[in-house]
């Protein structure tokens, strides 16, 4: 199984850090925003990992992750990002990468303090489709919200005014090859961009996604300044990616 980590973007919510760097470089108390996604896939048991990022900032990803010996890794994976164009966009610049195989993909911004190692595992015994990952939070209006029906996901609208579940889709998301297909069938959304809740949403009517509730905290560090300050303060408190279950 493969794993790409999606650090793009021109971070626009978190001016002034960000314009002379990639928020992903950015640190997130004793490491670099970037550590955290790589090392949790290393942690999950993903040893073939691409790094998507773009602007003016790529070559700072080369020189601070080099070839990935410093995370047990015999070789890490580089691709440019020319324009932002959503998520689903930036994935599929990853096809060829991905070869036909499963694919981890990790959000840069996305910190988590315990790991995925449960999710995929399962997802790899799992025939086909795609699996998510779910944390319960105060405000799920501001992320992408799943309406639930037992162990199924009916659908799952983007910052809905009324959220039909208190549950946020993460950013980490399983695929099979297919997802390259199905991005390729999307239209812009309304902000111009190729969105991935529409591929979540494609793989849920066909009635192939399973998702798990992750265990312990999660931070969207690139949500806002006070995110960026909350994730520093929960890994400062309670550490991140520490679980090898």
């Amino acid at each position: 199984m493969k794993g790409v980590i999606l650090a793009g973007g021109h971070a626009t919510r978190l001016h002034p850090l960000t314009r002379i760097t990639n928020k992903h470089l950015l640190p997130v108390y004793d490491k670099p925003m970037v550590f955290y996604p790589v090392e949790a896939l290393v942690n999950a048991g993903v040893e073939d990992i691409l790094i998507v990022t773009g602007g003016n900032n790529a070559g700072d990803f080369l020189r601070l992750l080099g070839n990935g010996r410093e995370f047990g890794l015999k070789h890490l994976n580089y691709t440019y990002q020319e324009r932002a164009g959503g998520i689903a966009e930036a994935l599929s610049l990853a096809e060829h990468f991905v070869d036909g195989e499963k694919v981890v993909v990790f959000l840069g911004d996305n910190v988590i303090e315990g790991n995925i190692c449960q999710a995929a595992r399962e997802f790899e015994a799992q025939e086909c489709g795609a699996k998510i990952l779910l944390k319960e939070v105060d405000d799920p209006e501001n992320y992408g919200v799943p309406e639930i029906e037992g162990e199924h996901i009916l659908r799952i609208e983007e910052k809905p005014k009324a959220p039909k579940s208190r549950f946020a889709v993460l950013g980490i998301y399983m695929y099979d090859a297919r997802v390259f297909e199905i991005a390729k069938t999307l239209k812009p959304s309304g902000r111009g961009e190729l969105e991935i809740t529409d591929v979540n949403n494609a793989y849920i009517e066909r009635g192939e996604v399973t998702f798990n509730i992750l265990e312990g905290w999660w931070a969207d560090c690139g949500a806002s300044i006070d995110a960026l300050l909350r994730a520093n303060n929960l890994v400062a408190k309670t550490g991140a990616n520490r679980l090898n279950l």
